[in-house]
């Protein structure tokens, strides 16, 4: 069954509101008005029962036996002349001496409520009759000598509900018709503005987008998560939840005290979006892009969606330490056979002992090497890079030379050895990539790596070709490569991911023909960074 539109729906309710409303204030009001006529019949009761009790001919006809010939129709004149229904005059006996129906005349009185008016009170009472409702004024009347003759009884009918409503019938008419237009037309009025600010869909139309939404995004493969301009959860999805270890129902929270180290305030604050952007938030790697949102203009909050890639990043650093130490193994495989060749060459020539000392000292020189990195670094991932960097430049006839003085401790708060293999290794590669196009006789990279409670700082020092001047403010710009045709642009924008995954800052200084100095400091102990 096909569902009623909202239009109409919002059109009706509030329409049976606007009669219902009317119809409770016609109600109070018509009540209103039957009390204040009832107010009104009291005293017109009382002021007509006193006139009458305090009429001389009433006061001698109660004392004759036949004396309602002459009281009657004096009551009758005065009944309508004050508009009354009916006087009714007794003598002590309860002789009735007037009274609207004539056979009555004469007749003694069996009415219950009449008796305090004998025993000289004043009073009203009501009673209900076949017509309706009456209220009744009872007062004694007196002699000249105060003595009690009789009883006066004025009774008017009080209007029915019916009667009141029919005396407005034209005023009620009006403001009915008046009430029930003017309702229906802002009924109406309500109901398109209400259905325009729900983009003109039906509820059930809504609430299928809304699962369908949701489903949605708790099914995708990436993390999404919303918030409002106020920093409010609005969306936290199952693999958002599942990346950052989250429980239970976050939405309403404030994305601080869910993430407190979250990026994704600063897209609110700076109402500029951020696209595949690789950073580090409570302890993942991942990969984010954040977008404000907007309506009409209007910043209303902020979306993330992003992946886990602290797996992927560990693999491609691992594979990066595998590639370096294999590049290393294949230069020294290169070289021992070149120098088993000169050996083998100086036996046939009968110069064994030649021989003998180019052994040896090829020996002495492998080993001192790898004695003298493993003793500044004390990590064996970046000791063996450096080794196969070292070996690497022997190959491409580049003298790489690492400082006697450098040591390396440990890795500064929240960097490790992939983050170093990473970095040095983009750096090193670069300061090679520096010689390709330069014919000189001498080709040197120098590296240094000092390291103390406070601070650890990497230099990487080359003679190459240099960068141009309009260039160093793009080196670490994504996809940037000056012009290399086997560049990816990608090795110095890992590094200045690196340098802000650590909080770290790095000095470039470079002459074209002269050679390019990179310097970075990263502090030890640095805070995760808040945003």
């Amino acid at each position: 069954m096909k569902e009623m539109p909202i239009r109409w729906k919002i059109t009706i309710l509030s329409y049976a509101v606007v009669i219902f409303s009317l119809l409770i204030c016609g109600i109070i009001v018509i009540a209103n008005i039957q009390l204040q006529e009832e107010k009104e019949l009291r005293l017109r009761s009382m002021s007509t029962a006193r006139t009458v009790a305090e009429l001389s001919e009433v006061k001698e006809g109660v004392l004759e036996p036949y004396g309602w010939t002459t009281i009657n129709p004096l009551a009758e004149e005065l009944r309508l002349i004050n508009n009354t229904n009916y006087i009714v005059i007794m003598n002590m006996d309860r002789i009735r001496y007037s009274h609207p129906v004539k056979n009555m005349l004469g007749k003694s009185s069996i009415g219950h409520d009449e008796e305090p008016a004998f025993a000289e009170h004043i009073y009203f009472s009501k009673a209900k009759g076949e017509l309706g409702t009456f209220i009744r004024a009872f007062i004694p009347i007196k002699d000249e000598k105060l003595n009690q003759i009789g009883v006066v009884m004025v009774g008017n009918k009080i209007p029915t509900f019916k009667e009141i409503m029919l005396g407005f019938s034209n005023e009620i008419i009006f403001i009915v018709a008046l009430t029930l237009l003017v309702g229906f037309i802002s009924s109406y009025i309500l109901a398109n503005h209400i259905k325009k600010q729900m983009f003109q869909l039906e509820p059930y139309e809504i609430k299928r987008m809304f699962e369908e939404r949701t489903a949605t995004f708790h099914s995708i493969n990436e993390g999404v998560i919303a918030i409002d301009n106020q920093e409010t959860i609005t969306i936290f999805n199952e693999k958002a939840k599942t990346i950052f270890n989250v429980n239970g129902d976050v939405t309403g929270k404030q994305i601080r005290s869910v993430l407190k180290d979250t990026r994704l305030p600063e897209i609110v604050e700076r109402n500029q979006p951020v696209y595949n952007e690789q950073i580090m938030v409570s302890g993942k790697i991942i990969l984010s892009t954040r977008i404000p949102i907007k309506k009409d203009d209007k910043l209303i909050g902020a979306v993330a969606i992003f992946q886990d890639r602290t797996e992927v990043a560990k693999m491609a650093e691992e594979l990066t330490g595998v590639k370096s130490f294999v590049e290393a193994l294949r230069v020294q495989n290169h070289e021992h056979m070149n120098k088993l060749h000169t050996i083998a060459g100086l036996i046939q020539l009968g110069k064994p002992d030649k021989a003998f000392q180019l052994a040896f000292e090829a020996s002495e020189e492998q080993g001192s090497l790898a004695l003298f990195l493993h003793e500044i670094v004390k990590d064996d991932a970046v000791a063996g890079l450096l080794i196969s960097k070292i070996r690497r430049g022997k190959e491409l006839g580049i003298n790489v030379v690492v400082d006697q003085n450098s040591n390396l401790e440990g890795f500064p708060n929240q960097l490790d050895h992939h983050d170093f293999v990473l970095l040095l290794g983009n750096l090193i590669e670069n300061a090679f990539a520096a010689f390709e196009a330069m014919n000189l006789d001498e080709k040197h990279i120098d590296i240094s790596i000092e390291q103390s409670a406070d601070v650890c700082s990497i230099l990487v020092e080359d003679n190459g070709c240099g960068i141009p001047e309009e260039n160093l403010a793009k080196i670490f710009a994504k996809g940037f490569t000056a012009g290399k045709p086997d560049g990816t642009g990608y090795g110095l924008f890992l590094v200045k991911q690196i340098l802000d995954k650590g909080q770290g800052e790095i000095n470039v200084s470079s002459q074209v023909g002269e050679g390019t100095t990179f310097i970075i400091t990263f502090p030890m102990n640095a805070e995760v960074e808040k945003l």
